[in-house]
């Protein structure tokens, strides 16, 4: 009987996992936070895709609805809670666990800070344009930055919700930049450049995240970047979960 194996993450190496299980001989279950993040995933007779957001007990219930013989967390660096939920689920139903993990970036050009909230402290303490490209969720966080409706310019998935979300919230809706990344480094530039950023606020989401090409493009537009670092995480790479796979299939 096929395996179940559920990939959590609407994140490029989720979706390039569920691209390299396609076809095959197992039932794969995706889990995304949106339906904009389903609309990238691959199809599939053996892909089922949920496009939910999901609690603990959502998570458990779903795990035993399905029958999940081995999870693959795929969720973003900075989804901390969401992974920490998962492993409650695999420790609790004795499930299989694999992380897969970006490497940190070994850059030290730029402010680290440890939160969304330091890095508004950060700004609190400087004048000048900012741009901000951490996502729409922690937008709430920068409406504590004096003028941030004038000073902040923001990058945000081109979804409906998001776009609602900032808007709520009282940002420039000509400040608003909406996109799927990741970008390379030109066009980060353009997109600097056009807000006259003196200061850019990013997570660091490593390489395929597009992070080394933001910092590279802040440097050349001017600016300072402001990095919320992350944990230190154990796990694989995305080929490395890619040859687990293989075996445990």
């Amino acid at each position: 009987m096929p395996k179940s194996i559920w990939i959590a993450g609407g994140t490029t190496e989720g979706r390039e996992l569920a691209t390299y299980l396609l076809g095959k001989e197992v039932h794969v279950y995706v889990s995304v936070a949106t339906a904009y993040g389903a609309s990238l995933l691959p199809q599939g007779s053996n892909i089922t895709i949920i496009s939910h957001r999901m609690d603990y007990e959502a998570m458990a219930a779903f795990a035993g609805q399905y029958a999940i013989d081995l999870v693959i967390d795929a969720t973003h660096p900075y989804a901390a809670v969401v992974t920490e939920n998962i492993k409650r689920v695999c420790a609790a139903a004795a499930i299989t666990y694999i992380r897969v993990i970006r490497p940190a970036s070994q850059r030290h050009d730029y402010i680290a800070v440890s939160s969304m909230e330091e890095a508004v402290e950060v700004l609190g303490h400087t004048e000048g344009p900012v741009f901000l490209t951490t996502g729409s969720k922690d937008l709430a966080v920068f409406t504590t930055l004096p003028a941030y409706a004038e000073r902040i310019a923001l990058r945000i998935l081109s979804s409906k919700a998001s776009l609602c979300k900032a808007l709520e919230l009282g940002y420039d809706p000509s400040h608003i930049v909406c996109m799927q990344g990741p970008f390379d480094k030109d066009l980060n530039l353009a997109m600097f450049r056009h807000f006259h950023a003196a200061y850019v606020v990013t997570k660091d989401s490593g390489t395929i995240g597009g992070f080394e090409a933001k910092i590279e493009a802040a440097a050349m537009a001017g600016a300072k970047a402001i990095v919320i670092t992350r944990a230190i995480e154990n796990g694989e790479g995305c080929d490395a979960v890619c040859h687990l796979l293989d075996q445990y299939i």
